[in-house]
């Protein structure tokens, strides 16, 4: 089969396809033929850095997710030709993932699923939807009449967070540091320009999605009202930790704060995001797509930079 693998660090224009052998299944494990999948900053951080760690066994596959259809069940129960989508648990990183024709992938982060997406258009959900669902409701606990402010919204997690509140019927707030970029948020209701300090710029918000991350949190704590919820879901702001932050201090009295974690998917959870996709007809919205004929041109994209998701159709 047709791949992408990598050894050592690996820039776009450096990236090749090759051929290697299709996996042998084993129990526990169903065989994919992937039909497609989205590009995430995650592996571009494999490409660039992390390739070099011990616990990464080379030649890997990158590809933290999928979807396509089950090429062989194992003793999985499934039936061959059932669409799925895979993420995380390891993908393209403890194991090869995704940026192949096959992905063998244990069973216990491979999910059925019933859609009408193409597949293009389905490769744009499993990581990123997933995440935002996780994001607004598991730990926003979102409901209808909510005010919600996403900060960082111009990139694919920000769109498809847009795309979910809208949906329920939120009013939605989103925010960009570069003026630029204030058209790509155009589906809010309210785009405001982030200049770092948005306290007393926005009024009324319950919940906030903070993509930006720790170098903007403890403002953003401040922006919303009593009873609101933070989630601290991105680290767009290159800020991985919060220094010297005091809790009792700097997060208002009667806010709550909270991350999401998006490791851990359920079939439950699955089928709740996909009945919801369904039931408003959401087609989830993507910045570019390539072919794996074309991997390298995708990857060379994503190291300049797309607005909104990459996705790659495996023909």
């Amino acid at each position: 089969m047709k791949a992408m693998q990598i050894s050592a660090v690996t820039h776009g224009e450096a990236v090749r396809l090759t051929e290697v052998p299709i996996p042998t299944v084993k129990s526990g494990w169903v065989l994919v033929k992937v039909k497609g999948f989205g590009m995430n900053h995650s592996e571009q951080i494999l490409r660039y850095e992390e390739i070099k760690a011990p616990y990464i066994q080379k030649p890997v596959i990158p590809g933290i997710e999928c979807v396509g259809e089950i090429a062989d069940p194992s003793d999985s129960g499934w039936r061959q030709g059932q669409k799925v989508i895979a993420l995380m648990g390891g993908m393209g990183r403890s194991f090869d993932g995704s940026y192949a024709e096959y992905a063998l992938l244990p069973i216990h982060h491979v999910f059925p699923v019933e859609t009408q997406l193409d597949w293009a258009s389905l490769a744009a959900v499993p990581e990123t939807f997933f995440t935002a669902w996780g994001s607004l409701f598991e730990c926003l606990q979102l409901k209808k009449e909510d005010i919600l402010l996403i900060r960082g919204a111009t990139c694919a997690l920000g769109y498809a967070a847009i795309q979910i509140g809208k949906a329920l019927g939120c009013k939605v707030i989103a925010t960009t540091h570069r003026e630029a970029k204030l058209p790509l948020i155009a589906a809010a209701d309210e785009q405001v320009l982030d200049d770092g300090e948005l306290q007393g710029k926005v009024q009324g918000v319950t919940k906030a999605l903070d993509l930006v991350g720790p170098r903007n949190l403890k403002d953003t704590l401040l922006a919303v009202e009593k009873g609101g919820i933070v989630c601290d879901t991105g680290i767009l702001g290159g800020v991985y930790a919060l220094n010297n932050f005091d809790p009792i201090k700097d997060i208002p009295n009667g806010v709550y704060l909270t991350g999401f974690f998006s490791n851990y998917p359920t079939q439950e959870i699955v089928d709740a995001l996909f009945a919801f996709l369904n039931e408003k007809r959401i087609v989830p919205e993507y910045g570019a797509m390539f072919t794996l004929n074309t991997i390298r041109e995708a990857c060379m994209a994503q190291d300049k930079g797309v607005d909104g998701k990459i996705v790659v159709v495996v023909e």
